[in-house]
């Protein structure tokens, strides 16, 4: 008696103890579920210990959360009439005046300095006191702001009349879900009723706005995803079998899988990212497989004999250690994630492979158990075993791989050639909000200030002049003015912002607020205008956001258009050459940072591990080969029909500009380690045929194409539609993800029925001549019994 038949003895024989234990684990996974929580935070691609992480870290003990501005945005001409010029203000005082509010920077915030001649400092007044009540008023004002005060421009305003308000949130809260209840109980709330009140359109963005609405998108998709892969899988599911119970005992099988994917993120304590989020419909996507292989099985020995417990205990001893195989096959191509440094990979990797092994086990018990309580399937379930349609594509395919080897050699060769070229097109992309959707608002606000004012994501350049108070000699100051003016050049970053644009305020407001001596002081001017500065408490406030407590660390802040990492690498080259030479390395530590620059090198970062967790998944899975087959002939014959739909996607990336970034890297491990189950089957039945024909290869390629032919093509059907609800998203990463692991399923199922059997015949004499593999002790499917 073989493992596997005591297996299905055990199962069967102690049914409802089998039903109790899943039913007590389901309960225990159910209360894990409240523990579930989503990420206010992006996604750290990197591992704690790399060089940008601890840079930005060091910033971020410096000078605090960066990510912590909100910005709302007007371009409209009646904002400059008293009434909604009053109400735009008194919308960001009630602002102000919330808990979770640091502090605002509006028009009615903006302090104009002054020199006091008598007691030689610098004092700061208002722009304006009172609420203007005419429209003259405010056109003073538009006027001394747009005109007289250059300090602001850019930061409050831009030429072309556009006013825009800083609200810092709490640096406590900003990755708190505190956050995401004043952005969507206050914040939103109190900007429509403004909009509605005045005719007014605002436009709001900046980092933390970004990530709550981005976070509210994820959880609404994660249910439509769900219900999107389960409504497809089981219309598919019924199309094929025409049979209400077993569609609904597939359901069950994969909503109990679901409900353990919700529970073990929680039992795990993770956080909900866009990655984890597709765990649960990625399972479903994997166990419905599962359930067609095994319930294929099942009519197929009910067809043979009738004996309904001889069918059951077959499916389990049968088909059991084949779908374990390709289970551990597929849980093997995520787990090789757990390999590498990246937090967010790791856990994605982790969540999969222990769901994907779950599902194997809810299927090979459920199934079995649930039929073993039902009377035997009537003849019309069986039929679609005799589907005419389905028998031409098997006979198809069965005449094409033994007349039509050579043309199906010469079209693999093309369409790698082909791919080929495709694959050096490929481009790497490490945009933080290129995958958002396009279509929603705060994507069309982000866009709004890129236009209106250079980007909403913060760039930091952190300087150390490595002494107390250097940040303010004139030397540095004047290296940081020609850093300045290097950013200023480039379209893709907004106008940088540092101690320098203070500096120049406070020269212009010792020549009486004359907007042309907006500029450094020259070194005999130094003296006097720095005095004025040191007699001084107003603009202390000010100085803090941009230098540090000691004098000794100054930052420059810029903020980045949505730009890719080829972008990215000659700005960061041309800024890294200016730092060389202003910045000499005995005198000064000069370091770029900011959460968009650390996103950017994970993108890099990730490609490399890419490489790494396919190579891993390409070993493991060799190894599997080498363990079932003990055959070098047989590990290639395996690989290549495996490999050339991941080089097809590829190029298929490549043609059509899909880059590599974050959301399409999954595509490549995800499709592997999916695609091999084919293969596993097809070989599994291949082996049981080549004992039962001694050893003639050509009639046990060709049943085993007959037999496993139909449930291939059910199964690869099934996740190619399933893939394919994920191309309803609005994240344009998770569309590409969807479309492309449904091509390459779609393409490893053509290689795996025409290109692997072509394959067995063509190395038929080689293959034969491997004694070993008939004397190989490991069974995959036990040897053809009896009907």
């Amino acid at each position: 008696m073989t493992f596997w038949t005591k297996i299905a003895g055990f199962v069967l024989r102690n049914r409802y103890f089998v039903l109790f234990i899943i039913a007590l684990i389901t309960a225990f996974l159910v209360t894990q579920m409240k523990y579930m929580r989503f990420s206010y935070t992006e996604a750290n691609l990197l591992p704690q210990d790399h060089e940008a992480n601890i840079q930005y870290d060091k910033f971020l003990e410096i000078f605090g959360e960066e990510g912590n501005l909100v910005i709302l945005g007007v371009k409209d001409s009646t904002i400059f009439t008293p009434e909604k010029f009053n109400a735009w203000n008194k919308l960001v005082k009630n602002f102000d005046s919330l808990p979770q509010v640091d502090f605002t920077v509006s028009v009615s915030d903006v302090k104009q300095l002054k020199a006091d001649r008598k007691k030689r400092k610098f004092v700061v007044e208002p722009l304006f006191e009172n609420s203007p009540k005419t429209k003259e008023e405010v056109a003073k004002i538009k006027d001394l702001l747009f005109n007289k005060l250059p300090f602001y421009e850019n930061l409050l305003y831009n030429e072309d009349g556009t006013l825009q308000t800083a609200i810092y949130i709490n640096k406590d809260i900003v990755n708190t879900i505190e956050r995401r209840d004043f952005i969507v109980n206050h914040l939103i709330p109190e900007v429509d009723s403004f909009e509605k009140k005045n005719n007014v359109d605002v436009r709001i963005s900046g980092m933390p706005y970004i990530r709550t609405v981005n976070s509210q998108n994820i959880i609404d998709e994660m249910g439509i995803f769900v219900i999107g892969a389960l409504l497809i899988t089981a219309l598919i599911f019924f199309f094929f079998f025409r049979s209400f119970r077993a569609t609904f005992i597939t359901l069950l099988v994969v909503g109990i899988g679901v409900v353990w994917a919700f529970g073990f993120i929680g039992l795990f304590r993770y956080e909900i990212t866009v990655l984890s989020a597709l765990i649960p419909p990625l399972i479903i996507v994997i166990g419905v497989p599962n359930a067609v292989f095994l319930i294929n099985k099942y009519q197929q020995e009910v067809k043979k004999h009738g004996n309904q417990a001889k069918s059951l205990q077959r499916v389990i001893s049968k088909i059991g250690n084949a779908t374990l195989m390709t289970n551990i096959t597929t849980a093997s191509g995520f787990a090789t994630f757990v390999f590498v440094k990246s937090q967010l990979l790791r856990e994605f990797g982790i969540l999969a492979s222990v769901n994907i092994v779950s599902i194997f086990i809810l299927a090979l018990l459920i199934i079995p158990i649930i039929y073993s309580f039902m009377p035997l399937p009537e003849k019309k379930h069986l039929s679609h075993l005799e589907k005419q349609w389905m028998n031409n594509v098997v006979s198809w395919m069965e005449k094409t791989v033994k007349k039509q080897r050579i043309t199906i050699y010469i079209t693999t060769v093309i369409v790698i050639i082909l791919s080929m070229i495709g694959l050096f097109q490929i481009r790497v992309s490490g945009s933080l909000i290129e995958d958002m959707p396009k279509g929603k608002q705060f994507y069309k606000d982000i866009k709004f200030f890129e236009s209106e004012f250079g980007g909403i994501m913060p760039l930091e350049i952190l300087i150390d002049t490595k002494k107390d108070k250097g940040v303010m000699n004139l030397s540095t100051l004047k290296k940081m003015e020609k850093l300045t003016e290097t950013i200023e050049t480039f379209p893709e970053l907004s106008k940088p912002i540092s101690v320098t644009n203070l500096v120049k305020y406070s020269k212009q407001a010792y020549y009486n607020g004359n907007p042309k001596y907006y500029q450094l002081p020259t070194s005999q001017e130094k003296s006097y205008i720095f005095a004025y500065t040191k007699n001084s408490n107003s603009n202390a406030g000010m100085l803090k956001n941009f230098v540090d407590s000691t004098g000794r660390y100054a930052r420059i802040t810029t903020f980045m258009k949505d730009i890719g990492t080829d972008k990215m690498d000659i700005i960061q080259d041309r800024l890294q050459a200016v730092v060389k030479k202003q910045f000499p390395e005995e005198k000064y530590e000069v370091s770029m940072t900011g959460k968009a620059l650390v996103f950017l090198k994970g993108t890099n970062y990730l490609i490399k591990n890419l490489v790494i967790s396919l190579t891993l998944a390409i070993i493991l899975i060799s190894i599997f080969m080498a363990w079932m087959f003990r055959s070098p002939q047989m590990i290639l014959i395996s690989l290549i029909p495996n490999m050339l739909p991941l080089l097809i996607t590829a190029g298929l990336m490549g043609a059509f500009d899909i880059p590599i970034k974050p959301s399409t890297i999954l595509v490549f491990s995800i499709a592997f380690g999916i695609s091999v189950d084919d293969t596993i089957h097809f070989l599994a039945k291949y082996r049981q045929e080549l004992l039962a024909n001694n050893w003639k290869i050509k009639p046990a390629v060709y049943s085993a194409l007959r037999e496993t032919g139909v449930s291939m093509f059910y199964t690869s059907i099934v996740l190619f539609f399933g893939f394919l609800v994920f191309t309803v998203s609005s994240f344009g990463g998770t569309i590409a993800l969807g479309g492309l692991v449904s091509v390459t399923l779609l393409l490893a199922m053509v290689s795996n029925l025409l290109l692997l059997p072509s394959l067995l015949l063509s190395f038929e004499r080689k293959i034969a001549n491997q004694k070993v593999l008939k004397e190989t002790n490991f069974k995959i499917l036990p040897p053809k019994e009896e009907k």
